[in-house]
């Protein structure tokens, strides 16, 4: 009969602007280090496959999939996830899903707000061919890819208003 032992690791990444610091599994997938060790729930479940895109966040300012990257990946970077984007939900992102009124059972919703905010720093004016190719790496179960290319188009529209970049 052999022994089990847990092979945990000291990992250090930033998270929403906040240094953490944990001992975890390497092999652990980000988003359970998240949902289960940081109580940060924004970030989804969907397929643990990394198909879905439910589980997007940000990995040093890049889309990733939360599901299937080890916390290991994270040492020394800079995770943001939906509840980092804006606390009050100024986020010109947050504000034109609110305005578009885009969620339909918001499953999704956190993976698809990401993967657009991601987009959208890269090229704030995307053509709608860049939107569809970028846009279907998130599956919408309910179908409200209209409402999320409307979405995207209101954010873009108030970055150029503010003037800045995200």
């Amino acid at each position: 009969m052999g022994s089990e032992q847990n092979n945990f690791q000291k990992i250090d990444f930033t998270v929403n602007g906040k240094p953490v610091s944990l001992m975890v599994e390497p092999n652990k997938p980000l988003l359970w280090v998240l949902r289960d060790e940081l109580n940060l729930k924004g970030t989804k479940y969907g397929c643990g496959l990394s198909t879905c895109g439910a589980c997007t966040l940000h990995l040093d300012g890049q889309a990733v999939r939360s599901c299937v990257l080890p916390v290991s990946a994270c040492q020394g970077k800079e995770i943001t996830t939906v509840e980092g984007l804006s606390e009050d939900g100024e986020h010109p992102v947050q504000k034109a899903w609110v305005e578009a009124e885009v969620p339909q059972c918001g499953y999704c919703q956190s993976g698809q707000i990401m993967q657009a905010t991601a987009l959208l720093m890269t090229n704030p004016e995307p053509d709608n061919a860049t939107v569809n190719q970028y846009m279907s790496q998130v599956l919408c179960r309910c179908g409200t890819y209209p409402r999320i290319k409307k979405a995207i188009g209101l954010a873009s529209e108030l970055i150029k208003e503010k003037g800045t970049s995200l």
